[in-house]
């Protein structure tokens, strides 16, 4: 790998790890669009550790608060119902599918898993669960306002959606289901965890501020556990690194745009590209034009 393919593919992990897009599936194709090797399995969990500090050094308030009631619960069973505790019992919870899966699947991901047929179906059918999640939320936000103004309504009264605070051992579960499938790429780890949130009746904003938090031990871990491999063959420390810093700093400004864009905002503009990402992706391996396994070899 050279240094330039090392700054291209740290752009695109940084710009598109905390979206509802898939940064896996974006480093495999930007790879096979420029007709450069796949930069693996391995290379993609370790620029992941980058995007994760970024998460870390972003909600570190968030993340000192629940590790610090997390470590007095254990000791102080009254701390146990603190929702920040709860928080930190609940991530432990859901990061375990991901944990099991991606042992079990590990020559999956760094195979099968990659083929650009397989990346592209992911892409349009997570793209339209996306869709009919946001949409799904934004009636049911709409018709909470409009029964919020006196009015008297002959149906019953619409569900209010739930916040961080609602986090339960089902959900948290539900929540780590989620986000194991994106051990796929196409299905995007945000894209995956935030749909579920949403369809279990979360804010944007609280759907996508745990899956961020339910993200950072799953990355860190698979991060640290591929470190012995992402310096061999065609992908060198060096590269590997500097993907991995500049991953950090663009993925800092990424989170900080996405919290502000879905305090008001639908994600019908991040459904909308997966689509037709996925259709043009389809289109060019179906006319011959791109091979399903393009830079693999």
């Amino acid at each position: 790998m050279s240094w330039f393919e090392a700054l291209v593919l740290g752009l695109v992990q940084g710009l598109t790890e905390f979206l509802p897009i898939s940064s896996s599936a974006h480093l495999r194709l930007t790879a096979a669009f420029a007709d450069w090797r796949d930069p693996g399995a391995a290379f993609t969990a370790v620029t992941q550790i980058g995007t994760e500090t970024a998460v870390l050094l972003y909600f570190r308030g968030d993340i000192a608060r629940i590790v610090t009631a997390w470590f007095r619960s254990l000791s102080d069973r009254t701390m146990r119902h603190d929702p920040d505790a709860r928080t930190g019992w609940l991530v432990i919870v859901g990061s375990i599918p991901i944990g099991v899966l991606g042992l079990v699947l590990k020559d999956a991901i760094e195979g099968p898993f990659r083929d650009l047929r397989l990346i592209a179906t992911t892409l349009v059918v997570m793209g339209v669960v996306l869709g009919f999640a946001d949409r799904l939320a934004a009636r049911e936000e709409k018709a909470a306002t409009a029964g919020g103004d006196g009015r008297r309504s002959r149906h019953r009264a619409p569900r209010q959606r739930k916040e961080m605070a609602d986090l339960n051992v089902r959900d948290g579960l539900v929540y780590g289901v989620c986000q194991a499938m994106a051990l796929v790429p196409g299905v995007s780890r945000s894209g995956a965890t935030i749909s579920g949130g949403l369809l279990m009746g979360y804010t944007r904003e609280a759907a996508a501020r745990y899956s961020f938090l339910l993200a950072v031990p799953a990355v860190l871990a698979s991060g640290l556990f591929e470190l012995k491999d992402a310096g061999g063959g065609h992908t060198a420390w060096g590269p590997t690194i500097f993907a991995t810093v500049i991953a950090f700093f663009v993925g800092y400004a990424v989170i900080a745009w996405f919290m502000r864009f879905i305090s008001h905002k639908s994600f019908m503009p991040f459904v909308v590209y997966r689509i037709l990402l996925g259709l043009l992706l389809f289109a060019l391996v179906g006319a011959g034009a791109l091979s399903p396994h393009a830079g693999e070899h």
